[in-house]
């Protein structure tokens, strides 16, 4: 069996301890690139994703990067196709990475555009 890395070992204990708080609620995963940065919502009992947004969506995908304010507005996409699709709860999964700076600022702006976490 292979060793994983430090980052994989702390991406599966994130998802492990929100899997037994979590309940039915849906789950808010981000994943942050060198360049860009990605957020859906995922219902883990349909296995089917809800509402997702990124710095790569048509309509800011020349103006964007890797910023806080770019995470920022991802976060407040995301939770607007979230909340139109009738989902206002969610459990926010990080995915290994460490709450600040960006993934901290979409956290914020989905937070301000209305789901609850």
């Amino acid at each position: 069996m292979a060793k994983l890395s430090l980052f994989a070992r702390r991406r599966r204990r994130v998802r492990t301890a929100l899997k037994a708080v979590s309940g039915t609620r849906p789950r808010l995963s981000v994943h942050r690139s060198g360049r860009h940065i990605y957020a859906q919502v995922i219902d883990d009992v349909a296995g089917t994703t809800v509402a997702a947004a990124s710095t790569l969506d048509k309509d800011v995908r020349g103006k964007t990067g890797a910023t806080s304010e770019a995470a920022a507005d991802v976060g407040k996409r995301v939770a607007a196709a979230a909340t139109a699709a009738g989902v206002t709860r969610v459990v926010f999964d990080r995915g290994g990475f460490l709450f600040h700076g960006r993934v901290k600022a979409l956290a914020d702006a989905a937070r301000e555009a209305g789901l609850e976490f």
